[in-house]
């Protein structure tokens, strides 16, 4: 190693050891003024059964979660790989509901199991996704945000439902070190001495992978066994945490990112470096944690994600990774009037479907006549409300889509939505009861934020299609961790924004149906003055130039539409419910390519959708009602996950 590089190891290495001074100055606040009480007073019990096991804890989940990320990201040569970019967090978290819901009795070692079961899972499906494209790292992330994204919209839905059992949950999502004993410690600790044992033999079989599989195979390496042991145990250690703590979001990316930043370049540096510094973010993320909120206001868990989102934003323009050109579809032949009459037609069926069908006791029936009239007011607010939300989430659609040059953009992936929801917060949580104008204009701010946030990060094309997904998918899990610091709270809140997460629509009366209609209208239609600049903006920032267009003019306005469309949409359907994008791309795919049909079909298709989601919302597990936003998030997450293993 040369002079200069070892001094920089050095320096960094005795910052790291400064940080860790400090969390230690931190923590010792709680510890010292403790350390003389009684055997059997209040002090002795909470310094060794609440702040002691919080700094164990702590530093052994930080440990546990970097030395999963170094696993995942060295088995799958992939620098943005980590628990929760890979779905295991939020299948994690899918399974523990379901198994507090329908399985209470199984105790800490089945809470354990589901945990495993549920993150190995997802991770299992994001691979099988992706593997048709040899597991290229940024469709790896790709797939695993979406099916967080679906997983989560799923767990929101279960809490809704099951509210006064899972209630715990809430907390739990938010990932806090709130310590009552000492068997979370024991069981972390277990799993990262299996962890670290398992590392030490793998360190030299993961280095031959470096040098690529075929190379790997002439060593005589078992590639495909050295990949699956080394996931297995990162999920391993993963889900462990995540059933004894919560989730602990980036913490898996961060610690190796920064490992290496300090120096850890090969396979064995870095798995015995990324623990180390997993253990020092992680309790000193903690420790500001509590002396900012005396650890309850900010959920440990919700404040790793405000520090490793901004990393992985950070991370994006400098990765190596090769980025495909957009592929352009040619003219279709098919006459767009006959698509788009095909398109009105579906519809008006779901429209009119939505209206007269439904179930009662006897099952499935058409209502008629006088019970049609009798139903009439309670289902054309659900309806209309959601057809018009699909519609102005697809109109948005296809804004993005056509503003980046990236069919696979959407207000949902690129975590539009989810800024959106951190404005309806700000709103809610600073007046308390705010009025439906007010949380749209609240929705709206939020929505227009991360636009400007995206295309910022997108300047000067610094960042690719595909580069752009996962600049969304930070900014959405950055939001989220917001939402999800609100949530923890457990409050009147935190149910509204709970719900609204996972797209709840049962309070959805007349003044929402003909607020979303005027919306619709009002935003949408200054879009027919700018189809010129949908034209001509997927083309390039230098073909748009030469043309006349003030790029930056015409990016403002686009920005401000796609903002406003999104905001007043996700009151009604929620953040999650990928319409934005499926509606744009399936009107794309077929051969409505043209700006005005594109438009209209897509909004068309939008509102077919999102009604025909609405009915299956109220009526497939009849008497009871689930959330809007998560059969859209099931129909939606199942089409981008097949077109994104297809590219």
């Amino acid at each position: 190693m040369p002079d200069h590089a070892r001094r920089a190891t050095v320096a960094a290495w005795l910052v790291w050891l400064g940080l860790a001074g400090l969390a230690a100055a931190v923590s010792l606040q709680e510890i010292l003024p403790r350390l003389g009480a009684g055997a059997g007073s209040v002090d002795h019990a909470l310094l060794v059964y609440s702040a002691a096991p919080r700094i164990v804890i702590a530093l052994l989940a930080g440990a546990a979660l970097g030395l999963a990320g170094a696993l995942l990201q060295s088995a799958l040569d992939n620098p943005l790989a980590e628990p929760s970019t890979l779905g295991v967090f939020a299948g994690s978290q899918l399974t523990l509901g379901l198994a507090a819901s329908f399985a209470p009795a199984l105790g800490a070692l089945g809470r354990e199991a589901a945990a495993f079961a549920g993150g190995g899972g997802a991770a299992a499906l994001v691979l099988a996704l992706s593997w048709r494209r040899r597991l290229d790292p940024v469709t790896v992330v790709l797939c695993g945000m979406v099916v967080a994204m679906v997983a989560s919209s799923l767990s929101a839905a279960l809490i809704l439902a099951r509210g006064d059992y899972l209630f715990a949950l809430l907390i739990w999502g938010g990932g806090s070190l709130v310590q009552e004993g000492w068997r979370p410690s024991a069981a972390i600790g277990a799993a990262l001495a299996v962890g670290l044992v398992a590392a030490a033999v793998m360190s030299r079989p993961l280095a031959t992978l470096t040098a690529g599989e075929d190379s790997a195979r002439s060593l005589g390496a078992p590639a495909p066994v050295i990949r699956i042991a080394a996931l297995t145990i990162g999920v391993l250690l993963a889900t462990t945490v995540a059933a004894e703590i919560g989730l602990i979001a980036f913490v898996g990316l961060a610690a190796p990112t920064l490992a290496r930043a300090s120096g850890a370049r090969a396979p064995r540096q870095l798995l015995a470096a990324a623990p180390a510094v997993g253990a020092i973010l992680l309790w000193l993320t903690d420790a500001v944690v509590q002396l900012v909120g005396s650890g309850e206001s900010i959920p440990t868990g919700a404040a790793t994600a405000f520090l490793g989102a901004p990393l992985l934003l950070w991370l994006l323009p400098r990765l190596a990774l090769a980025d495909r050109p957009t592929a352009v579809r040619p003219p279709s032949r098919r006459n767009p009037r006959v698509t788009l009459g095909l398109l009105a037609a579906c519809a008006l069926v779901a429209i009119v479907t939505a209206l007269v069908l439904g179930r009662d006791m006897d099952g499935w029936s058409v209502a008629t006549d006088g019970a049609f009239s009798e139903l009439l007011p309670f289902r054309w607010p659900r309806v209309t409300a959601a057809g018009a939300a699909g519609a102005m989430l697809a109109a948005a659609g296809v804004v993005l889509q056509r503003m980046t040059g990236n069919p696979l953009a959407g207000p949902e992936v690129l975590g539009v939505g989810a800024g959106a929801g951190v404005g309806l917060a700000a709103v809610l949580l600073l007046t308390g009861a705010a009025s439906l104008p007010l949380q749209m204009a609240g929705a709206a701010l939020g929505a227009l934020a991360t636009v400007a946030v995206i295309l910022l990060l997108a300047g000067g094309g610094r960042l690719g299609p595909e580069r752009m997904l996962l600049a969304g998918a930070g900014i959405s899990a950055l939001c989220l961790a917001a939402l999800n610091a609100v949530i923890a709270t457990g409050s009147r809140d935190a149910f509204a924004i709970l719900g609204w997460i996972a797209g709840a629509t049962d309070a959805v009366g007349p003044e929402h149906a003909i607020a979303a209609c005027i919306a619709a209208v009002l935003f949408a239609s200054p879009l027919a003055l700018m189809l010129r600049w949908l034209e001509t903006l997927p083309l390039g920032l230098a073909p748009a130039r030469s043309l006349g267009i003030d790029v930056p003019a015409a990016r403002l306005a686009l920005t401000v539409a796609a903002a406003l469309l999104t905001g007043a949409a996700a009151l009604i359907a929620g953040p999650l419910s990928f319409v934005g994008l499926v509606a744009p791309h399936a009107v794309r795919a077929a051969g409505l390519s043209r700006p005005g049909a594109h438009l209209a079909g897509s909004m068309l298709a939008g509102a077919a959708l999102m009604t025909t989601a609405d009915l299956l919302a109220r009526t497939i597990v009849f008497p009871y009602q689930l959330p809007l936003g998560l059969f859209a998030s099931l129909i939606g997450g199942g089409y981008l996950i097949v077109a994104l293993s297809r590219r």
